[in-house]
């Protein structure tokens, strides 16, 4: 009998990084790994890393840290650092951070069975030394779909010749050369699908590309593929991520794509509602805005990444854009879908960033009526053209105004929330307060009350708000209902179920 070999996975960061995570873990599930929930009660512990902004690449540390406590005190033994930090970084995190017990690059993803088990084993297996991804692939993009490059999350690893019959449950079967191997780490009714890797915008702020490599495309066929396979594992819907999602198909002789392509998605049987992540303003195009407004379930919901509006501090992060242009696209939008959600991040403090460029900013905000935004204060990110600039601005300047945006961003959005009550709209249930299995959302509600939480589609997971059901009676994970904002909390909403809605879902399922 096989010597049991356990494994958690831990994953910080981003969705991408959830979806790389889970083409890990159908990697170590094919190779007889068993794969647990708490780090502790792993023979080794997988840390997922992010490396994109100190506050996430401290996290990430800490993380690993955690990890590494429990050799002295449970069931571990290893622990390894995958993902972005680790990409990035390489041999100088394994030197900074000697407690892991492994640092691997996205170039080991395709033998993560076989380094596991030579450092649970004992052996070393040295870190790489980092480099810039963008050169391991052609210039032209039409020239780098037969580049052989390591890319986490499209799991093209070549098919075994046969597919063993007792393959673990749950584990997508590797049927061709780039069918889907990944394993569900969560019985969520939502799941990301990787569109593409990499970007070629060079942001002067941003060192993404670096590290994750040039723009390149998952083809229709993979995607589709593995949209069947999450339907067939319960997901309701799917959300399409990667660096820049408004070029895929460029390397693929097509840029519009997606516009072919999200109407096939959304007719895949048991798949509810399709979303669109990481949108460029710069990039949008009439037919992509009108396939997002018009596609029956596909949601309307725009990810834009605007990052601010002042023409002046947009070019000197090498963006496209103004006030203007920004506030006629959202107005494009609403002109096709009033219901339409948008969210945004914008970075404040960019050197050279002036009291008017500021001033902007706000007034963009305050006009663009938003439902979600991110904000963050400028940080040097060695690698990257802005650290080189003049003009920085004193921390106490730029912490300054990080807090004014934050509070302006949070005022902003709850009142948007509140323009949405008597709004009827369709609610993903997410978790049922009280029902078997399902765990407390949180402290809005007390915990004797009945309940559940789900988000429209105006609210991606994670970074948007969500609907919370004060009566939910008859409600379950992964049915969407209809349903009536009657209040707020915040930018989250408070809605019943409209009368008749169950059951005629119910009649509809039938």
């Amino acid at each position: 009998m096989p010597e049991r070999r356990t494994v958690a996975l831990v994953t910080l960061g981003c969705a991408r990084n959830e979806v790389d995570s889970e083409e890990l873990a159908g990697r170590l599930a094919a190779d007889g790994w068993e794969l647990v929930d708490e780090a502790s009660e792993a023979d080794v512990a997988v840390v997922n890393t992010c490396g994109f902004v100190e506050a996430a690449k401290k996290d990430s540390v800490d993380a690993l840290l955690e990890a590494n406590d429990l050799k002295d005190h449970g069931r571990t033994q290893a622990v390894v650092a995958v993902g972005c930090m680790a990409e990035r970084y390489g041999k100088d995190l394994a030197e900074a951070l000697p407690e892991a017990d492994g640092v691997l690059g996205f170039d080991d993803y395709a033998d993560i069975s076989d380094r596991l088990q030579t450092i649970l084993s004992g052996g070393i297996h040295a870190a790489h030394t980092p480099r810039d991804r963008r050169k391991l692939l052609p210039i032209s993009p039409a020239e780098r779909q037969s580049a052989e490059v390591a890319l986490p999350g499209h799991a093209q690893a070549p098919a075994p010749e046969t597919v063993p019959a007792d393959l673990p449950e749950g584990l997508a079967p590797a049927s061709g050369p780039r069918a889907p191997l990944r394993r569900r780490l969560d019985t969520s009714p939502v799941a990301s699908v990787k569109l593409a890797s990499g970007c070629d915008r060079r942001c002067s702020f941003c060192a993404i590309p670096s590290f994750r490599g040039s723009f390149i495309s998952r083809r229709p066929s993979d995607v589709l593929g593995e949209t069947r396979w999450l339907a067939e594992q319960g997901v309701k819907e799917i959300m399409l991520v990667s660096e820049n999602n408004t070029s895929y198909g460029k390397d693929l002789g097509d840029i519009r794509l997606l516009e072919t392509l999200l109407p096939e998605l959304a007719a895949v049987d048991g798949i509810e509602r399709v979303r669109v992540s990481y949108l460029q303003p710069a990039e949008m195009r009439p037919g992509l805005i009108d396939v997002l407004t018009s596609t029956e379930k596909v949601a309307p919901y725009f990810d834009l990444s605007f990052q601010h509006s002042a023409p002046g501090v947009l070019r000197a992060m090498r963006r496209f854009g103004d006030t203007e242009r920004f506030l006629e696209l959202l107005e494009t939008i609403r002109g096709k879908a009033p219901q339409a959600g948008v969210r945004s991040n914008f970075i404040v403090g960019f050197p050279g960033e002036t009291e008017a460029d500021f001033a902007e900013l706000e007034g963009f905000l305050t006009a663009a009526r938003l439902d979600a935004i991110g904000v963050f204060g400028y940080s040097d990110e060695e690698g990257t053209e802005a650290a080189t600039y003049e003009h920085k601005l004193d921390q106490d300047v730029v912490d300054e105004r990080l807090a004014r945006l934050t509070r302006l961003a949070e005022e902003l959005t709850a009142q948007r929330a509140e323009e949405r009550i008597g709004e009827t709209l369709e609610v993903l249930v997410e978790s049922v307060f009280g029902a078997a299995g399902d765990e407390d959302f949180g402290e809005a509600l007390d915990e004797d009350e009945y309940a559940a939480v789900g988000r429209a589609a105006h609210q991606a997971p994670e970074t948007d708000g969500q609907v919370v059901f004060t009566a939910a009676a008859g409600l379950v994970p992964g049915r969407i209902v209809e349903a009536k904002v009657v209040g707020t909390e915040g930018v989250d909403l408070v809605a019943e179920v409209v009368a008749g809605a169950l059951e005629c879902h119910e009649e509809a399922a039938r």
